[in-house]
């Protein structure tokens, strides 16, 4: 609506109605603390939970400041962000309040919110038509399947539900009969003028009568729900009219605004009946679709109410599915502090159910342990399917990947990144295996184990302990040099961040330093400049430590920065080997768990044989057929002598 203020009518207006007043409504002033002859005020803040006076604000000056959550601004601020309302709604309120004419609008402005005006009392007049027709005989069966769903007489004129007779003209013979222009009828939607051009006929006939309002308690909508099992449909709502949008609207949004301004966590159920049980047990901040999926405008709006609003969902196969599509909408639209957490019902049953059959303890045991977006994305990747193979699992890699880009923020981006990360570990990490122990023979006097019962374990021989698997080293000498190279080659070449992420993600790198840099290249994935920058920032330790290795300095991808397909080609084979040693690492640490009570000859023989193993999968073909040239034979050698140094070292000592 186009409309310009004059001059000095917003100041008029702020000075005639007093800030304190209007913020008096929605919070009690803490007396302790709060001056009145001053007008200094202070109340707990009705924009966030807290039990403390941090809310201030000054009468004189006419702001409002919280110190929790730092929501500031004037009286029409206030009323915008407490009640929803756009600025010029907010206006037109403080201006009633303080009894100042609103100025004239312009004639197409002037002539557009008469309209609506007069389409919201022809709503208001068939809202209270049809809240009279169910105290009627006709309405006997619709006040029976009210009874039985639980509803008093106090609720159904807490809601306004009402019926509709099962009467070709009863609504339109009512409001023409008052003198309602049949145009303005049927353009409320709430008759249909047929095409052969005869008289209108009702909408709603034999129906349940639920009214829909918008944020300032007009009547915009109807929802009726069928009283016969062979209705078309068993929920029918007004058309779209110039009143009612379904996609930008919700069901009972202005009591639960004003529920979620004192501190109620926000609910959002699929239709009118779930959140009428949810008020009535005591859960205000209530709200529902309009009979399709939540839209983006919705959700929006949802957001505005609370930062972090439950989503409530029938326990049954549809009610998952419509989570996981508000999901999916959900996910390049969240950020920090705006989400939302599900909450999953027990199968077949929705929140009428449960009040029904627990009460209110049992629904709010279901709200607190509603779970995170992430925790129901990684349910639908992973319930009910096998991944026991290499392709399942990269499948499973790929549609998480896939799930994550969305996410706009990048700090989220990372959390969620992390999240799943430790799920996957949980899903696919070996089952412990029991401690082998070996209940010797019963020997004669001299074996040390004569007559003993119980399992003993026997201590490693000295030449086991002399070689360097056998010496208990976690991270053998040659993956840490690779995990380096890997690192530092993906550092001064960020470009390839994104081509590698995968290969990165699936490393198990143990070092602290690599591991941390690690987390930090794959959080900033899609964005290599800010990866970079937040190394310097977060790890500029980690980073100088990497960095001074001598092999890292030295290594020609990591010197020459401008050869990209050089450091392409030494990623993809040092990737390539590493993923071969840990293969061949884990066969040793099994062989070396089934046989570690062997002979010491029968230990170094299979010792042997493994790492015979290990080399012959490090010749991969990357190796055989890549064409590195000269680099890479530097490279290479550099490493062979670092790496035969460094186990030469360990050996020794």
């Amino acid at each position: 609506m186009r409309m310009s203020l004059p001059p000095g009518f917003l100041d008029e207006l702020r000075a005639r109605v007093s800030i304190s007043s209007v913020v008096g409504r929605k919070v009690t002033w803490d007396m302790r603390k709060s001056n009145m002859a001053k007008g200094d005020m202070w109340a707990p803040c009705p924009f966030h939970q807290e039990k403390n006076a941090s809310f201030h604000v000054d009468d004189k000056k006419g702001f409002y400041y919280c110190f929790g959550c730092q929501a500031k601004g004037d009286v029409l601020t206030f009323l915008r962000e407490a009640d929803n309302m756009s600025f010029m709604e907010a206006v037109e309120v403080l201006a009633r309040d303080a009894g100042m004419p609103m100025p004239a609008r312009d004639p197409q402005a002037q002539q557009k919110s008469d309209r609506r005006s007069q389409l919201v009392a022809v709503m208001e007049q068939a809202a209270r038509f049809y809240r009279m027709q169910l105290n009627s005989a006709a309405a006997a069966d619709a006040r029976a399947y009210l009874t039985r769903r639980g509803l008093k007489p106090d609720a159904l004129e807490r809601h306004g539900i009402g019926f509709a007779a099962d009467t070709r003209q009863g609504l339109w013979a009512h409001l023409t009969g008052a003198g309602v222009a049949a145009d303005l009828i049927v353009d409320a939607g709430l008759a249909i003028r047929p095409d052969d051009g005869g008289q209108p006929y009702d909408r709603f006939r034999g129906r349940i009568m639920f009214p829909i309002r918008d944020g300032r308690d007009r009547c915009i909508a109807f929802g009726g729900r069928a009283m016969s099992e062979n209705a078309r449909a068993k929920y029918l709502n007004s058309p779209e009219t110039e009143l009612f949008d379904k996609g930008r609207t919700l069901y009972n949004i202005g009591p639960a605004r004003s529920a979620c301004g004192k501190g109620t966590p926000l609910i959002v159920a699929e239709g009118y009946m779930d959140v009428i049980a949810l008020v009535e047990g005591g859960f205000a901040a209530a709200v529902a679709p309009l009979g399709t999926a939540i839209t983006e405008d919705q959700l929006r709006l949802i957001w505005r109410l609370a930062p972090e609003p439950v989503i409530a969902l029938d326990g049954d196969s549809a009610g998952l599915r419509a989570g996981q599509r508000l999901m999916d909408l959900a996910l390049p639209l969240i950020e920090a502090g705006q989400s939302m957490r599900f909450c999953l019902l027990p199968e077949k049953q929705d929140p009428d159910d449960v009040l029904r059959a627990g009460g209110p303890p049992a629904m709010q045991k279901l709200i607190d342990g509603a779970v995170p977006v992430v925790t129901l994305l990684w349910q639908r990747e992973t319930e009910g399917q096998n991944f026991d193979s290499p392709e399942r699992r990269a499948a499973l890699d790929l549609r998480l990947r896939q799930s994550l880009s969305l996410i706009r923020d990048p700090s989220l981006r990372g959390h969620y990144a992390d999240e799943l990360r430790r799920l996957r570990q949980e899903l696919f990490a070996p089952a412990p295996r029991a401690g082998r122990t070996f209940t010797p023979r019963r020997g004669g006097a001299n074996a040390p184990w004569a007559d003993r019962r119980t399992s003993v374990a026997l201590p490693p021989l000295a030449s086991t302990r002399s070689t360097l698997l056998g010496g208990g080293q976690a991270t053998p000498v040659e993956d840490q040099l690779r995990e380096a190279i890997i690192l530092a080659i993906l550092i001064t070449h960020p470009g390839l961040i994104a081509t590698f992420e995968a290969d990165l993600d699936r490393a198990e790198l143990s070092d602290p330093d690599h591991h941390a840099l690690r987390l930090c290249l794959l959080r900033q994935a899609a964005d290599p400049a800010a990866a970079v920058a937040s190394l310097r920032d977060d790890h500029a330790d980690a980073l100088d430590r990497l960095m001074a290795q001598n092999h890292v300095r030295i290594a020609p991808p990591v010197h020459n920065r401008h050869d990209t397909d050089l450091a392409r080609r030494c990623l993809a084979e040092e990737f390539a080997k590493l993923k071969a040693r840990r293969g061949a690492a884990r066969e040793l640490r099994d062989a070396m768990e089934d046989l570690d009570h062997l002979a010491d000859e029968g230990v170094t023989w299979r010792l042997s044989q493994a790492a015979a193993a290990r080399h012959a999968a490090e010749r991969s073909k990357l190796e055989d057929s890549a064409d590195l040239g000269e680099n890479r034979q530097e490279l290479s050698k550099l490493l062979q002598n670092l790496i035969d140094d460094e186990i030469w070292v360990k050996k020794k000592h």
